[in-house]
């Protein structure tokens, strides 16, 4: 199972979050991000118009999640260095109590900065 981990700033659009995971390069089967943001409007239009479901996930879930990049401003918030790429990790192994995740592609932030994206795929425990 490929999930993408995203992340997005309250003006992002639901086009922001399409070029963010194009960016990728990947196909992927679900999309995860934190509560607040998977359950934001525009991630739920964005999950609705390419027909994936979206993972919620808890802030804590992520907090601690080792990753390839590290924002600071993500790192104070969120107590990991990637929100994509920490929800991308726990989102891949969300529900299999064992399963080990793998980062595919690591961060990409679109041009103008509003969305990011990253890529984990799931190993079977």
């Amino acid at each position: 199972m490929k999930v993408a981990g995203i992340g997005f700033r309250a003006a992002a659009t639901a086009a922001d979050l399409q070029a963010a995971l194009a960016l990728t390069g990947e196909h992927v089967d679900a999309l995860a991000s934190v509560a607040e943001k998977a359950g934001a409007p525009v991630m739920q239009a964005f999950a609705r118009s390419i027909g994936l479901p979206v993972i919620a996930l808890r802030e804590q879930d992520i907090a601690g999640e080792q990753t390839l990049t590290c924002s600071p401003r993500i790192k104070a918030r969120f107590g990991t260095g990637s929100l994509a790429e920490a929800a991308a990790l726990v989102g891949a192994r969300h529900g299999m109590p064992g399963a080990k995740a793998r980062l595919l592609a690591p961060r990409v932030v679109t041009a103008d900065g509003l969305a990011t994206a990253a890529i984990a795929e799931r190993l079977e425990p």
